[in-house]
């Protein structure tokens, strides 16, 4: 996310540049996947828990995405120009909540189709917003949308970077895999070889797509905003569409909301995660040189929210995206948490937290 939200722009190419590229979106996708075997961490895995740890568990993610919510729409009234993506996550985890005690197939099979269906209702939503007024009448009584200035929870659901609409399938996937027996080498390797099938599956079939169907492409190249609109099949440079069009369906660029985007970035997601896990297990001295990165994973949210405002505090406007301040700010990020995890057992922010999630102790 670093390297996304500070790092060289991909427009300039390079090396660099491309590095930053394949990072767009896709930490996203990761950090999502993450987020939905998180909830597996507390509602309890493999075996989900019931009775009264299980309501207690319910709970503590209740809370959780509350504080997330409110953190999330807090951090965007700072309007920096990084899209903050914490609202988003907090009101996914209401969505996929009802799901947690489904197993590992069932919730993969959730996952699956929501990856096909919503895409292709959040494109009808989107045109039924451009064309109507019932968006503006909802965000009229919103709460949100006075709070932070944006289109609240139009915008959360529908029209924001990251709708929770087509961000439920990576959660899904994620509380699938928190489901399976990640101990198990034979596991990982088949989340590898399922993550690069899927990426293959959602970048190859893009590129295909918009090769073989007629005009598609070039219906791309002509509605889009970005300076390489060849790249739909699999870079955030295509741009934006300047309006929605059914074309756009077909393309797979990190942030374009399509079945084939999801199934892609689901793939690089399974894949990493499967790979670290075989890497630090089976290479020990990549753990110890990990270290850092690994502390940073263990305060991912203080870590996230710091760069926010870090942003907020030096700069006013957009960011000097470069290599040199990548570094600097994962430098930081690292020397911090390797300080603050030798003194403390949770960083700030996860501290506040696990402390406004001790209330759901009291559920009976």
């Amino acid at each position: 996310m670093y390297a996304t939200h500070v790092g060289p722009d991909p427009d300039r190419g390079g090396v660099t540049g491309f590095v930053c590229e394949l990072a767009t979106g896709r930490s996203s996708a990761l950090f999502a996947l993450l987020a939905g075997f998180s909830l597996t961490l507390i509602t309890g895995r493999p075996q989900p828990r019931t009775g009264r740890p299980g309501r207690q568990a319910v709970g503590r993610i209740l809370l959780r995405a509350a504080v997330l919510l409110v953190l999330g729409t807090a951090l965007s009234v700072l309007d920096t120009p990084v899209e903050v993506i914490l609202a988003y996550y907090g009101l996914a985890f209401f969505f996929v909540l009802p799901l947690y005690r489904l197993r590992a197939s069932s919730l993969a099979a959730v996952a699956a189709t929501t990856a096909l269906l919503s895409p292709q209702i959040l494109y009808a939503m989107r045109i039924s917003l451009e064309e109507g007024s019932w968006g503006d009448i909802v965000s009229s009584y919103d709460p949100l949308t006075r709070i932070s200035g944006a289109d609240g929870l139009i915008d959360l659901l529908f029209t924001g970077s990251y709708p929770v609409l087509t961000w439920l399938p990576f959660l899904l996937a994620g509380m699938a895999v928190g489901r399976l027996d990640l101990t198990r080498h034979a596991v990982r390797v088949r989340l590898v070889a399922t993550g690069g099938a899927l990426a293959v599956l959602g970048y190859g079939g893009s590129w295909l797509a918009l090769h073989l169907v007629p005009n598609a492409l070039a219906a791309v190249v002509r509605r889009t905003d970005g300076p390489s609109p060849s790249s739909a099949w699999w870079s955030d440079t295509v741009g934006d569409p300047t309006h929605p069009f059914r074309e756009w369906l077909l393309v797979a660029a990190p942030h374009s909301e399509t079945t084939p985007s999801i199934v892609g970035n689901t793939g690089v997601a399974l894949a990493v995660l499967a790979a670290c896990l075989i890497a630090v297990d089976r290479l020990p001295q990549i753990r110890r040189l990990a270290a850092p990165v690994i502390a940073v994973g263990a305060m991912a949210l203080t870590t996230y929210v710091l760069q926010i405002l870090a942003i907020w505090l030096f700069w006013d406007d957009d960011l000097p995206n470069s290599l040199l301040v990548l570094l600097a700010f994962s430098a930081a990020a690292m020397a911090f948490a390797v300080v603050w995890s030798r003194l403390f057992r949770r960083g700030p922010l996860e501290y506040l937290l696990h402390t406004a999630t001790k209330p759901a102790r009291l559920i009976k």
